[in-house]
């Protein structure tokens, strides 16, 4: 009379077990590279839900792109400071600018620096880290008139600004 042999001296039985537990540990995995849970927006600007379509106002855009706005900042690492320097168009000189640095996934990452105008253009003292790419957004202080936008990738130290709409937009 033959003995039976167990379950689990068969290598089927250990293939099911491996198969089940590597299943187990993606799926942990998975559920900590998607975080806690919170939405991610990474569009800062406010937006019009009408159904599943999402409006943004673009009457700013349109505006720095009617009047030919155009403008490069850049991070000066070494002295401390975030410059803004206008390239092209008609800008108030005397006006104090607002550059928005939006993390691309993080909103808490987020920085709002107010641009003091200068001889040359618009300075701000601060230090954003450089170990990511910035969505950057420049408008007035005082109002929305008008926005430029740009993005800087990570390690960069300067972005050109343009309008979202019109002939120099970005693509």
């Amino acid at each position: 009379m033959e003995r039976e042999s167990s379950p689990w001296r068969q290598p089927i039985v250990w293939l099911m077990v491996a198969l089940v537990g590597a299943v187990v540990v993606g799926s942990a995995i998975m559920l900590k590279v998607a975080g806690n849970g919170d939405a991610i927006d990474s569009v800062p600007d406010e937006v019009q839900r009408t159904g599943q379509v999402q409006q943004a106002d673009l009457g700013p855009d349109a505006q720095a792109a009617q009047r030919k706005l155009g403008a490069i900042a850049r991070i000066d690492d070494e002295h401390g400071f975030v410059e803004v320097l206008p390239v092209s168009g008609d800008f108030d000189r005397a006006a104090t600018l607002r550059l928005k640095l939006h993390h691309p996934t993080r909103a808490e990452q987020d920085v709002a620096l107010e641009l003091a105008a200068t001889d040359t253009g618009w300075r701000a003292d601060a230090k954003p880290a450089t170990d990511h790419d910035w969505l950057l957004q420049l408008e007035p202080a005082g109002g929305d008139a008008w926005r430029l936008r740009g993005r800087m990738p990570r390690g960069q130290l300067a972005a050109q600004l343009r309008p979202a709409v019109g002939d120099d937009a970005q693509p």
